[in-house]
Order: C-alpha cells, then sequence, then structure tokens
C-alpha cells in the first residue's frame, strides 16, 4: 500500500505521462533523445565504466589492514590507491580516472554504460556509512561526469545537460544498509530520480520510482540500452523474494521487461542489457535467485533476436558467462513457477560464491575453476580433426558438405544401397549448441573495477553502425514539467539524516517478511503463473548477438592503470620468491595452504601488506597517471575473437575448458592451442601436473587485471585444483 506522499507522486507522474499524445508516447517508448545542434555523428563506441567506489576518508600511507581500511594508521595505501587490497578509492583515483576519459575517449564514444557502486563499502566499523554519505558520494559521481560529458547548456543546473546518453544502474552499496532495498516506491528510487534527472528519459520517471529500472533509446528508433535493478534478483537483499510471486518487485521486473522487448521488436529495433549484479550461476552458487535467473535465461532464449548483449559488473573480476537454455525447468518454459524454498535460499545465500553481498579472492578462484570445468564438458565435434575449429568454420565445412550431399542423395535414389554418411555423428555437434550460430546460449559479460582490488579498469566496446553513419547521437531530452521540480521537492522530503530511524523501520520490515516466509515455508509451496514470451518467428534471422551485422559487438578494448608504477612506491621492490614454488605462500597477502588453497577471507592487505606500520616515503611522489592497454580483442591472439557473437563465446570457453590428459608415464600432456607450443606457465621444461592451456591460464591472469604473478597464476592452473580426469555427477543448477 503506497504512502500518501508516494501516491501522490504516482498519481503526478502517471497524469504527466497520459498527458501525452498517443503516437508521442509510442514514439518515446523506451525514452527519447532530443535532436540539438551540437548533435554528433555515430562512432560505433561505447564506454563501459562500474564499480568506482570513492571513499572520501582514503587517506596516502595509511596502512590496508582490515582495522585501518586505509583510513588510518601508517602502511603501503598509495596516492592512487591501494591496488589489490580491500580499500576503496580514493578521490583522486576517480578525478584522475574521469580526467583521462575526458581526454582519450569522451569524444570517440556515443553512450556510456554505468553500472553501479558509486559509494564505499560499509567496511570500517570505526567510520559506519551513513545514508547522507552515499548519495552525496553519488552526487560526486553525477558531478565528475558532468565535467567530462556536460554541455553546459543548463547554466542553472548543470547536471541535466549532456552531449551523449549516461545509462546507470543500482549498485548494493548504493543503498543503506549495503545489499538491501526494499520494494519500490521507496525513498531511494525517488532520491536516485533526483540525482539522475539529467540521465533518466521524462517517460520513463514513472517506472523508475516504482522499481528502479528504467531504458533509454540511445539511437533513436535503433538501439536501447535497457538497466535493469539487479537488487530485486539478487541473493543477498533479503527484503525480496525471488521472481515468481506476483507481488514481488522482481516479477513485477520481468514483466515490465517482457512488454519493453516486445515493443522493440515491433519496431525493429535492438536492446543491451545491464546491470549491476551478473547472473552468477555454478555448482550451486548463485548470485541471483533462481527463479530470477530462469526466468532472465527464458527472456535472453525468446527475444535473442532483440537482445545485443548483457553487461554488468560487481564482481570485479574480468570474465564472461554462458546462459544455457537446457537449464531452463519445464514448468518455467510453460509459464509456471514455485518460489525457491526457504533451504535452498539459505543453502545458496551459505554456498561460498558471496560473503555479505561480496566476492571474496578465494571464492573467486573456487568460481572460475567451476567455470572451467564445465566448460570442459560443452560439446564439440566427435573428430579430432575438427575439435580446434571454431563453430563458424565448422558451420561453413557442414553447410559444404550439405551441397555436396544433394547429388548423393540423388545418386542414392538409384543404389541399392544406402549407407549412414561417415560424418553423421559430426553433425549432430551443430544440433547440440543450437545450430550453426549456438542460439542454445546466451552470453553475459562482467566488467571488472575501478575500485584498485585488482587495477583499475574501464572498456570500450566497438560495435557495427553499418548503415547507420548518417545518424547522430545525442543526450537524454529535458522536458520542464511540474512533476520535475516536485520530484526534487519531495526526495528532499525523506529525513536521511536519521539513520537510526530509519534501520530500525528497515529491521521491523525485513523482520515481518522473514516471519511470513517461515509460515509459507510449512505449507506447500504455490506455483505461481506467468506470460511466456514470444519467441522470434521462424523466418526471423539470427539476432545481432549471434550473427555478424549492424549493432553486433565487433570488441572491446580493456585498458587498465597499473598503480604499482604509478603511486611509485614499490616499483623497485622484487617479488620474494617462495620456498615451493608450485604453491606460493601468498596471494595478495591471503594465506594459501599447500594444496594450494587460498584463505577464505573477506578482507586483503594487498600485494604490499608487509609494510605496514610506516610510511614509504616522507611525501608521495606519483608518476604521470594514465591508463593502457592490457588487451585489445581485435588483435588478441590468445583468445582469438574476431568478434563478439554468442558463438566466438562458446568457442573461446571451449578452448578454456580444454584439460591435460596423462601420458603413458604419468606426465599431463596439454591439448594446447593451435598456435602454442607445449610450455609451462613459467616458460620451463614439461612437469609433471603442470598446467599447459595458455588460454586458461590467460584467462586467469586477466581475470584479477594482471596482478597475479607467474606462479600465483600456476597455482590455479594445476591439475588438482581443476579436478584432474575425474568427473563429477552433473547438478541441474549449473552456469556454464
Amino acid at each position: 500500500m503506497l504512502r500518501p506522499l508516494q501516491a501522490l507522486l504516482a498519481a503526478l507522474l502517471a497524469s504527466c505521462s497520459s498527458g501525452l499524445d498517443a503516437p508521442l508516447q509510442t514514439q518515446l517508448g523506451a525514452g527519447t533523445i532530443a535532436a540539438s545542434a551540437k548533435s554528433r555523428p555515430l562512432k560505433g563506441r561505447f564506454l563501459h565504466i562500474t564499480d568506482f567506489h570513492p571513499d572520501p576518508h582514503y587517506k596516502t600511507y595509511s596502512s590496508t589492514k582490515e582495522t585501518a581500511a586505509c583510513h588510518r594508521e601508517h602502511g603501503p595505501a598509495g596516492y592512487y590507491g591501494a591496488e589489490t587490497s580491500a580499500c576503496d578509492s580514493p578521490v583522486s583515483l576517480v578525478n584522475a580516472t574521469l580526467d583521462w576519459i575526458k581526454h582519450h575517449v569522451a569524444d570517440d564514444i556515443d553512450f556510456v554504460v554505468w553500472t553501479g557502486d558509486s559509494a564505499r563499502h560499509d567496511n570500517d566499523e570505526k567510520r559506519p556509512r551513513t545514508q547522507n554519505e552515499i548519495i552525496s558520494q553519488n552526487e560526486l559521481m553525477v558531478q565528475k561526469l558532468t565535467d567530462v560529458f556536460g554541455n553546459g547548456e543548463d547554466k542553472e543546473d548543470p547536471t541535466k545537460a549532456f552531449k551523449i546518453p549516461i545509462v546507470p544502474t543500482f549498485g548494493n552499496n548504493d543503498i543503506m544498509p549495503h545489499n538491501i532495498l526494499l520494494a519500490g516506491p521507496n525513498r531511494w528510487t525517488m532520491k536516485y530520480l533526483d540525482i539522475w534527472r539529467g540521465f533518466i528519459p521524462e517517460a520513463q520517471r514513472h517506472q523508475f520510482q516504482q522499481g528502479g529500472w528504467f531504458s533509454v533509446e540511445v539511437i533513436p528508433g535503433n538501439l536501447a540500452v535497457i538497466s535493469l535493478n539487479t537488487m530485486y534478483f539478487f541473493t543477498s537483499n533479503s527484503a525480496v523474494d525471488g521472481c515468481a510471486n506476483k507481488k514481488e518487485p522482481g516479477y513485477e521486473q520481468f514483466e515490465w521487461l517482457r512488454i519493453q522487448l516486445q515493443i522493440m521488436r515491433d519496431r525493429g529495433m535492438s536492446a543491451i542489457l545491464i546491470g549491476h549484479v551478473p547472473p552468477a550461476r555454478v555448482n550451486s552458487k548463485e548470485s541471483w535467485d533462481e527463479t530470477c535467473w530462469q526466468k532472465y535465461a527464458l527472456w535472453e532464449r525468446q527475444y535473442r533476436d532483440v537482445i545485443v548483449g548483457s553487461l554488468f559488473g560487481h564482481m570485479n573480476i574480468d570474465h564472461f558467462m554462458l546462459q544455457d537454455s537446457h537449464h531452463i525447468k519445464r514448468g518455467a518454459k510453460h509459464g509456471q513457477m514455485t518460489p525457491q524454498s526457504t533451504k535452498a535460499r539459505a543453502r545458496v545465500r551459505g554456498g561460498g560464491l558471496l560473503t555479505d553481498g561480496e566476492i571474496t579472492v578465494a571464492s573467486a578462484s573456487d568460481y572460475l575453476v567451476e567455470l572451467r570445468h564445465w566448460w570442459s564438458k560443452l560439446p564439440s565435434p566427435s573428430s579430432k580433426k575438427n575439435k580446434g575449429r571454431s563453430v563458424a568454420e565448422y558451420a561453413d565445412e557442414d553447410s559444404d558438405e550439405k551441397d555436396l550431399s544433394i547429388w548423393q542423395e540423388t545418386f542414392s535414389v538409384f543404389s541399392k544401397t544406402h549407407k549412414k554418411p561417415q560424418n553423421g555423428k559430426e553433425k549432430s555437434f551443430l544440433e547440440k549448441i543450437g545450430g550453426q550460430y549456438a542460439e542454445r546460449y546466451s552470453v553475459s559479460l562482467v566488467a571488472p573495477s575501478v575500485v584498485p582490488n585488482y587495477f583499475p579498469t574501464i572498456r570500450v566496446f566497438e560495435y557495427n553502425i553499418t548503415g547507420l553513419e548518417h545518424l547522430t547521437v545525442s543526450p537524454v531530452s529535458e522536458q520542464e514539467t511540474f512533476s520535475n521540480s516536485l520530484i526534487q521537492k519531495l526526495a528532499v522530503d525523506h529525513d536521511f539524516a536519521d539513520d537510526d530511524t530509519y534501520t530500525r523501520d528497515t529491521a521491523s520490515v525485513l523482520k515481518r517478511k522473514h516471519k511470513n516466509k517461515e509460515k509459507g515455508s510449512l505449507k506447500n509451496r504455490k506455483k505461481y503463473k506467468f506470460k511466456v514470451p514470444k519467441g522470434p518467428s521462424k523466418s526471423s534471422p539470427p539476432g545481432p548477438a549471434y550473427s555478424p551485422q549492424t549493432l553486433t559487438f565487433t570488441s572491446y578494448t580493456q585498458y587498465f592503470a597499473n598503480l604499482t608504477h604509478i603511486n611509485n612506491d614499490f616499483v623497485a621492490e622484487t617479488q620474494t620468491q617462495t620456498p615451493n614454488e608450485d604453491s606460493p605462500q601468498t596471494i595478495f597477502g591471503l594465506e594459501v595452504d599447500a594444496d594450494g588453497k587460498i584463505e577464505q577471507q573477506g578482507w586483503k592487505e594487498g600485494k604490499h601488506g608487509k609494510h605496514q606500520g610506516k610510511k614509504p616515503h616522507v611525501k608521495p611522489h606519483p608518476k604521470k597517471f594514465k591508463f593502457e592497454v592490457e588487451y585489445d580483442t581485435k588483435t588478441d591472439k590468445r583468445y582469438q575473437l574476431t568478434d563478439l557473437t554468442v558463438r566466438s563465446f562458446v568457442d573461446l570457453a571451449r578452448r578454456i575448458g580444454q584439460r591435460a590428459k596423462k601420458g603413458k608415464r604419468g606426465v599431463y600432456e596439454a591439448r594446447v592451442d593451435a598456435d602454442d607450443g607445449e610450455v609451462d606457465a613459467d616458460g620451463g621444461k614439461k612437469k609433471k601436473g603442470k598446467e599447459r592451456n595458455k588460454t586458461w591460464l590467460t584467462f586467469v591472469q586477466r581475470a584479477f587485471v594482471g596482478t597475479l604473478d607467474p606462479e600465483e597464476v600456476a597455482a590455479f592452473g594445476s591439475e588438482d585444483s581443476t579436478g584432474g580426469e575425474e568427473e563429477e555427477e552433473e547438478e541441474e543448477n549449473m552456469e556454464l
């Protein structure tokens, strides 16, 4: 039930929208872009930034210990951040990052995807976060983005006028308490409606204050970016209960998404999905409620002709996920779904993937190894000669063979014998992966963070604009209406200064919800019905996520800032060699046992943790701040991604998943990549138990943004850590 204030706001917003002419409402759809004299031609690039975590309390040369959190004492915290530690970002890093973007990226992109977490973590008991601090940090980020992308046309409020669209989304630390967001409308959706007033289209504001999700047509009539509020899918948000029950905001969001995607299909448009928390799902470890994952995988499947790609942040590690449509349950395919049981939810929350909503180094390493394990089971051609070929190469050859078979079939009519083609088994490979475009799967890309849990990172995508070169890009239109000023007034009517009362009220709501859950668990769980989205017509060609065409993601360039070099405090420091080269004693200051298992600890002091208790220098003397290319998928020889279509990532996952086999003498003989020789991770000779799949080792190295030493990478690659050749029973709850 809406409070009077919320009801008034909803009514006013609805009346503003209803005042539009019907044709105009249809035209606005996902949000309109205003034509402007300053519009510029499309460049075919966009920027993805995520997880800045600015910390106003950060102090240079403070301690990276958990008890200090880079807020006090003496230690190795550098001027631009304490790389590989659990500390948040100094404001100097935020300023330097956006300044670099301004001078090297801003003029060559069409829009910005900003996937949340723009406030510090609640990781210091002596300095607890406040609501006003979270708000001020997000306002700081908007102001910094205004300095980079603002067009200066609105002198009274520059944060309402931008050169290009910027599409934000909620992070789990952009609210208080962290991870917990009550069903909307609530104080946070209304406050961010004010903070992000220059980013959210007028036609989408009512929807945003309802639940924090919205969409923007970044190329009007052609491409939209849909900002999902993943807080309502998040397993760590105990204020909500999945996506099955019609009363849950997760259910409402998927209904809204279904309608949006159907409208875009009808209009011949494509869409990019973005969110903060990615849909990680591997071996009973999930970041989303299972009912939400089921709908997400189903929606991706049914709208595969519309969705270009899905982009997320949160996990800080560079990687990707494959959603397998074969894991969509039979009930979900027929529009029926049962909420996840209380026991199952508790098992997921305690399953080890997330600790208090965050991923640790230990859980990240286990997660990556498990991803590889499941990728090793991806379908592959049966013949050895085809195992190393890409899906595209195999599909082309299969097509040629089918052309030849026309004559063979004609000849067989007059033949007395009808023999089965020798390559009959190979042809089933394409059927197993959903045809020549691997339409059985969809892909979610997870970008690493700006906060230097490893090295600060940003990502620039390139996409195909063939036929759209004549179009221009300009910011979200800002139509001055009565509701706009009212939103700002109502947003400040909430008392964000009284944290104690708000915390007690939130705890009371959670207690009532948990009590109702316990009562419900004693009864038979109800099956809820929902409308299954229509799939593409049989005559529809594959969408831009599957076949190279206009709007297909073609590549991305990953940039990183080497803070060890830039901070200039420990550049001359040599890496300490451990006695057992196969199992380093520490990784980022976390202990590693003899079996290569990393200490299960949420906090990490970082690589320079041994310098606690003293200042590295009298004064900081950093070098010039810069980002440099870590890798570019266009030219990268290791990943060999000709484009960013689903089948390219299926090929990459298969090569990452390739496993070594034991030879006659018990020595592992790796299935090496086509362009590789058989070498160790450290470049030496073959050794028993050593990993030699360079694509896997590169995947691990890039996951942690190049901060791992060679022997640390090798620890992830040992055969023991990946389970050797043992086959485990495949569980249904699995992410490929």
